[in-house]
């Protein structure tokens, strides 16, 4: 038995809207690769420079995934901190 009823659902929450963001970050990266914008399709196949390694550079559009992904991990480290400091938590 648990001391705080709450802590169930607090843990159930956590799961749940992780796996739901998880699956909605996932489901972007396989529909779109990037934001479309003129000339992406040029910048993909052009090649800026090639390392001796054989290595090619190319100045290609940031992956919307990782674009989601980097907002997300700063928006929950602000509101974790947030949280943390409104309920006095200490870890």
């Amino acid at each position: 038995m648990r001391f705080f009823d709450l802590l169930n659902n607090q843990h159930f929450f956590i799961y749940f809207f992780g796996a739901l963001g998880f699956l909605v970050v996932f489901g972007l990266a396989l529909g779109y690769s990037h934001f479309r914008s003129h000339g992406d399709q040029e910048r993909k196949e052009e090649i800026i420079y090639r390392f001796p390694e054989g290595f090619e550079d190319r100045n290609a559009p940031f992956p919307l995934a990782m674009t989601i992904i980097c907002i997300g991990t700063v928006l929950w480290v602000f509101f974790y901190i947030l949280c943390i400091g409104i309920f006095g938590v200490v870890i």
